[in-house]
């Protein structure tokens, strides 16, 4: 359901998508392998740039289709070796696999295997994750590299190509072809699998489940742009369809790589399907309705012109802890240049600094140095908190913001003081801790604690999911726990490039 003042309508995407998707199955036989591009759950880009789409609607939509969906999950198996990770939640790409299987059989779908592409028999991790898996009661076909994929048709559509993969046996209509990021191979499985179910006389069909970029959007429209910003490392940007224009007359929008790729392609389903089946454009293949569930087109506007300064500033953040290259940054900065943006234009930002250079200017803070950090509730308020011998800056906030919430006077004390000062002292003392002062699941345990014999805080412990998509901002990296912790309470946390230590090992 809605909420008042949403700008995105989950009922109504659940009910074109789902019937989308059954149409092009029937276009197929009732056979199609359906490959689902961006996050099938917690699905938090779509959730900044569309306000009051749900995380879970995709897979909701997906369990509309009842039995008549089962699911392939692929992983490309160099991500398994290198045990890369998916920087949203911090967890490793194997264990998003898991964790994409537990999600869709608790939706009560089937998962009828894993696929890992590009296997290596070198690769001793990943044969390490397959065991595992198969010890689960997981089924696990590994597909090797096709030599001349994606280039040399001949070679691919043949016994020593797509022939060498296993066959997946699947028997609803819909199979959903999923994995835990991009470039897992999703688009060589369904293609393999369409290759042998035509060789068994099933003329199954392929088609694109991908939210971003929009498709009857302009080009230039804010959601639009805010794809690129979330895919600066990959390079992708958008551009009108040529071959959509050529072939109808009207401009549609899709993405440089499924545009490049659209010819090989082609030529690949023209091989495999009749020619009247085949697709004659990029945006063709695609069976997303999201556009058309957008009930306030201003508002996503600005949610997703938000959502590139956050990612600019998660990219400078990137850059400064050398996760990423500084041609990334530029990227950024020209694509949020090209809005108009800065990063001031986010309402926590000054806040933060401008608390944090009183707190220089006053004396405060930890270790001669004062971070700061500022929320902003739904009802429009900011609150800030700077850090002390107590309590970090992210601490502080979230106590000034619940008092806000809960009406409780400013100086009133939710954490007695002794309690909070019995925890640093152990922190320093026996555990020899650098940063003894709470940080933010710390503070919430003694206020959980607290809230046993303190009424206030009791009331202040209430109003916690109220934080949930509220915007943050911190003038400092976090070099703790605090960034997971406010994740979890679903905050929407940036800050700026800058150490809160010049001591190097603990930038690490």
């Amino acid at each position: 359901m809605n909420t008042p003042g949403t700008a995105f309508n989950n009922a109504r995407y659940i009910a074109l998508q789902s019937e989308e998707i059954r149409k092009r199955a029937r276009r197929f036989n009732n056979k199609l392998y359906l490959e689902i591009g961006g996050k099938l759950l917690q699905d938090l880009h779509a959730a900044r740039i569309l306000p009051g789409f749900e995380p879970d609607v995709k897979l909701r939509m997906l369990q509309s289709l009842g039995t008549q969906i089962e699911f392939i999950v692929c992983a490309y198996a160099g991500d398994i070796e290198r045990q890369r990770y998916r920087a949203d939640f911090g967890t490793t790409y194997a264990a998003e696999v898991r964790r994409l299987i537990d999600d869709v059989r608790a939706a009560g779908l089937s998962v009828r295997a894993v696929a890992i592409t590009r296997y290596d028999p070198r690769f001793e991790k990943t044969a390490e994750f397959i065991a595992r898996l198969r010890k689960d009661g997981i089924d696990v076909y590994v597909h090797e590299p096709i030599p001349g994929y994606p280039n040399n048709p001949d070679a691919i559509l043949s016994p020593e190509g797509f022939g060498r993969n296993p066959y997946i046996e699947t028997t609803a209509p819909i199979v959903g072809i999923i994995a835990p990021g991009p470039s897992s191979g999703k688009l060589a499985t369904c293609l393999s699998q369409v290759w042998h179910e035509n060789r068994r006389g099933v003329k199954a069909g392929y088609a694109k489940f991908e939210t971003f970029p929009v498709w009857n959007l302009p080009l230039t429209h804010p959601v639009n742009i805010a794809y690129e910003a979330a895919t600066p490392d990959i390079g992708d940007f958008n551009q009108i369809d040529p071959f959509h224009q050529e072939a109808y007359g009207v401009t549609t929008v899709n993405y440089n790589r499924d545009v490049a790729a659209f010819p090989i392609l082609r030529n690949l389903l023209l091989r495999l399907l009749p020619p009247d089946q085949v697709y004659r454009s990029p945006t063709d293949m695609g069976v997303n309705m999201c556009g058309l569930a957008i009930d306030d087109d201003e508002a996503v506007r600005e949610a997703s012109r938000q959502e590139i300064i956050r990612r600019l500033l998660v990219g400078e953040c990137d850059y400064a802890l050398g996760r990423v290259p500084e041609s990334v940054v530029e990227r950024l900065r020209t694509i949020a240049s090209s809005q108009g943006l800065k990063e001031t234009d986010r309402p926590v930002v000054e806040p933060a600094r401008k608390a944090a250079a009183a707190g220089e200017a006053a004396g405060r803070g930890f270790h001669g140095v004062c971070c700061a950090s500022a929320i902003q509730l739904h009802d429009g308020a900011i609150l800030t908190g700077h850090n002390s011998t107590l309590l970090r800056s992210t601490a502080a906030m979230i106590i000034n913001a619940l008092k806000h919430l809960a009406q409780i006077p400013p100086h009133l004390e939710l954490l007695p003081k002794i309690v909070v000062q019995s925890v640093t002292d152990l922190k320093s003392g026996m555990l020899g801790r650098k940063t003894s002062n709470l940080n933010v699941e710390e503070m919430l345990v003694a206020l959980a604690i607290s809230a046993h014999t303190n009424s206030p805080a009791q009331l202040a412990l209430e109003k916690l999911p109220l934080l949930r998509n509220c915007e943050v901002h911190m003038t400092h990296l976090s070099v703790g726990s605090d960034i997971k912790a406010m994740r979890r309470l679903g905050l929407r946390v940036t800050s700026d490039p800058v150490f809160p230590t010049r001591a190097l090992y603990d930038r690490a």
